[in-house]
């Protein structure tokens, strides 16, 4: 089996979850939005299902990994949905103006959320069509983890290790920076791996695509004003499309990729049920 120590690199995404979002989230957990609990939750359980299976794939735990591999069709489109909450609550934050912060940084936000939900999109989709490679499968799956490293890692860059931030903007702009950089090791690290086994290494080009986006885009978005129009104007559709929209794309990477590995729809409708 390949990536036989996945388990603890993708534990060391979620200690990273757990101490970039310590100050703004899980210390003050009881007093933030539904949409932030939704988020982590969501994104903490997808880490934690990844670890399971890594680790009971190994153990030749077959059948276990077969169940929690379909556990993924309900909690992928629930991940989807906890990323489109966040873009919403930028949208309405970003248009009732709470502070220069978010004028600054709002649609930027919003563009890499939707960055990063392309991605989760792409590699779950390719990670099921691909089941029956064995390598092809567990990169995609393993891959996921790295479009969430970004988030907490440029927090943690920002509250304990400042000097890393070599760009050095002033004002808002900082926060940019450390985003930027934190993206630029996420594809640092795929290129190593796509290096290492190029044969078996396309999803790791894949993410490494979109963290490049994601970093390039989220920079320079605030230098464009037209930008904070069109996030108002999604400000303005009412939630419950959004969302709804969120969970059927994710029910649908699930779908589409299942039957492209050769799937039935028996099988899928047994697992959601």
């Amino acid at each position: 089996m390949p990536y036989r120590y996945a388990h603890y690199y993708v534990g060391f995404v979620l200690l990273v979850i757990l101490g970039g979002f310590w100050a703004s989230y899980w210390s003050a957990i009881g007093n933030v939005p539904i949409a932030f609990h939704m988020h982590a939750m969501s994104s903490s359980t997808w880490l934690l299902l990844l670890i399971v299976q890594s680790v009971s794939i190994h153990r030749r735990a077959n059948g276990f990994h077969k169940q929690m591999g379909q556990a993924s069709f309900v909690l992928f489109p629930f991940l989807i949905l906890g990323f489109m909450m966040i873009i919403d609550v930028s949208a309405n934050r970003y248009a009732s103006a709470e502070g220069d912060f978010i004028l600054h940084n709002g649609p930027s936000f919003g563009l890499g959320m939707a960055i990063a939900i392309a991605a989760y999109l792409t590699l779950y989709y390719q990670a099921l069509k691909n089941r029956r490679n064995i390598k092809l499968h567990a990169g995609y799956m393993l891959a996921t983890p790295l479009i969430l490293f970004e988030s907490p890692f440029s927090r943690v860059m920002e509250q304990f290790m400042p000097w890393m931030n070599f760009i050095g903007s002033e004002g808002p702009q900082a926060v940019q920076d450390t985003i930027a950089i934190s993206d630029g090791i996420g594809v640092v690290f795929a290129l190593s791996i796509y290096f290492m086994d190029r044969k078996h290494g396309a999803p790791w080009l894949v993410a490494a695509f979109f963290m490049a986006l994601q970093a390039a885009v989220m920079w320079f978005a605030p230098f464009f004003p037209e930008l904070g129009t069109s996030f108002r104007a999604y400000a303005q559709i009412p939630m419950p499309i959004t969302l709804t929209a969120g969970v059927l794309a994710g029910a649908a990477a699930a779908w589409f990729g299942w039957h492209a590995g050769g799937g039935n729809r028996q099988a899928m409708a047994k697992a959601m049920a």
